[in-house]
């Protein structure tokens, strides 16, 4: 996995796939996850001649952990990391936290944006219902005083419940019980403050919004805030995918991304 400095206090890890490939994707994974984690969208992305670019963001992962880890930051980070990559413009694809971070760079950076892939993510984090701001304070709680690890297993059902889902927990757990606890509790606070629905007007590049229908981190109201925010979004509902679609439903995932990006 190769690395690169992009300040005398950050040196990013990174996965590239297809280097010779282009235009670039810049894929943005979550909280407590990594890179890597992209696994599944690699080969069909780099077999469709794409340069696929994977970093692990600030604080996750393999990457360097300064004392801010925030979303404004880390989107400052990826406007560097295409830079020194000579990767502009890129196709930036974002979930959840990397959506964010995905929403950031766009706004700030939109002349380094070709088109823009938001996945189970949001403009601004708010709680439609009772057991929603549950399991947010309970995610907080548990990092806060027993670490990233303690809520990994909580976590882990949430986005994989089913049977057959075994090793997608087991993957999980293993990345949030890995995380820096610094870290992850910021990137944590950082996503409860963010809030961008007054930009996002702004937004001109193609934008696709993807939804899990069975996700219940992000439930479908935000989504749908997010989408209809955003002039021209194109908003895909997909029917049994939950929060971690790319690896709970690849396949489809893939052929909708693949779709967009080739438009």
């Amino acid at each position: 996995m190769p690395s690169i400095d992009l300040s005398d206090i950050l040196c990013l890890h990174y996965e590239e796939v297809n280097p010779a490939g282009a235009p670039p994707v810049l894929l943005l994974h979550g909280l407590g996850s990594v890179g890597a984690d992209w696994q599944f969208q690699f080969a069909p992305l780099a077999g469709a001649g794409y340069r696929v670019l994977a970093p692990d963001l600030r604080g996750f992962g393999r990457s360097s952990a300064p004392s801010e880890v925030s979303i404004q930051v880390m989107a400052q980070d990826m406007a560097l990391f295409l830079e020194k990559m000579e990767a502009i413009p890129a196709h930036i694809v974002g979930l959840s936290l990397g959506g964010t971070v995905a929403l950031q760079l766009a706004l700030d950076h939109p002349e380094m944006v070709r088109r823009l892939v938001l996945v189970n993510t949001l403009a601004r984090l708010h709680f439609p219902s009772l057991s929603n701001r549950l399991y947010f304070l309970a995610r907080a709680i548990l990092s806060r005083f027993l670490g990233p690890e303690k809520q990994a297993a909580m976590v882990a059902r949430r986005l994989f419940p089913h049977p057959h889902q075994q090793d997608l927990r087991e993957r999980i757990i293993r990345r949030i019980s890995q995380t820096n606890p610094c870290a992850y509790r910021s990137a944590m606070r950082s996503l409860l403050r963010f809030d961008v629905t007054a930009r996002l007007g702004e937004l001109r590049m193609p934008v696709l919004v993807v939804t899990g229908a069975e996700d219940t981190t992000i439930p479908l109201p935000i989504q749908q805030a997010l989408a209809q925010g955003i002039p021209g979004a194109r908003h895909v509902v997909v029917e049994k995918s939950g929060h971690g679609i790319i690896a709970d439903n690849p396949d489809v995932f893939n052929r909708i991304l693949l779709e967009f990006l080739g438009a």
